[in-house]
C-alpha cells in the first residue's frame, strides 16, 4: 500500500513536532555541534519523506535513523577538529537558566559519551532501556547501568556545587539528586 505524498508529509510533520528539538539535544550528547545536529536532523526527515510508506514504529525509526546519520556525520575529520573547539558550549545557554542549570548541563557535558546518550535517550527522548538497548545494539542492563553511573557523576560533581534539591530549574535534571540510602551516612545523623 503506497502513501500519497500528503499523508506522508502529514505522519512526518508530525513526528517532526514532537521530536525535532529532543533530536537536537541527542545530536548534542552524541558531540555533534547544535549546527550540526540541525543539520543532521533535517538530513533525518528528508530521508523520512521519501519513504513510499510510514514506517512501523515511526518514532524509534525516526530516533534511529537520526543517531545513524549523526554518527556518519561525525566522522569527518574537519568535523571533528570544530566539535573539540565547540565542545565548551555543548548547551546553548538561555536568559532565565539559573546556576544550578549551568551546574547539570556542565556535568553532563562531562560525562563520558556512552553515559551522557543514555541518559539523554532516557530523560529527553523518554525511551525505555530495552529500547535503548535495541537502538544502541546493547542489552537492556548495560543501558540501565550506564544510566545509573552517569547519574551518580552527576550527582557527585553537584554535591561538590551549591545545589539545593528542593530548587526549582525547570527541567528534569532537577530530580538527579535524591536522598542517601539508609544506612549511609544519612542514618548516623538520625
Amino acid at each position: 500500500m503506497k502513501v500519497s505524498n500528503e499523508a506522508n508529509r502529514d505522519w512526518c510533520e508530525r513526528l517532526y513536532e514532537t521530536k525535532a528539538a529532543g533530536l537536537i539535544l541527542y545530536g548534542r550528547a552524541l558531540g555533534l555541534s547544535h549546527g550540526e545536529a540541525e543539520d543532521v536532523l533535517q538530513e533525518t526527515f528528508m530521508a523520512l519523506l521519501r519513504l513510499a510508506e510510514p514506517p512501523e514504529e515511526p518514532e524509534r525509526y525516526c530516533v534511529r535513523s537520526f543517531r545513524n546519520a549523526a554518527l556518519n556525520h561525525r566522522r569527518s575529520l574537519w568535523r571533528r577538529l570544530t566539535r573539540e573547539f565547540e565542545s565548551r558550549r555543548w548547551f546553548e545557554r538561555g536568559p532565565d537558566e539559573s546556576p544550578a542549570e549551568r551546574a547539570a548541563m556542565r556535568r553532563l557535558a562531562e560525562l563520558p559519551q556512552l553515559q551522557r546518550e543514555v541518559i539523554v535517550l532516557k530523560i529527553w527522548q523518554r525511551l525505555t532501556f530495552d529500547e535503548i538497548g535495541g537502538l544502541l545494539d546493547i542489552s537492556p542492563n548495560t543501558a540501565a547501568g550506564r544510566y545509573r553511573y552517569g547519574l551518580e557523576k552527576i550527582r557527585a560533581g553537584l554535591r561538590g556545587e551549591n545545589y539545593e534539591r528542593d530548587e526549582d530549574i525547570g527541567s528534569a535534571l532537577a530530580l538527579l539528586e535524591t536522598a542517601p540510602p539508609l544506612g549511609g551516612r544519612g542514618a548516623a545523623a538520625l
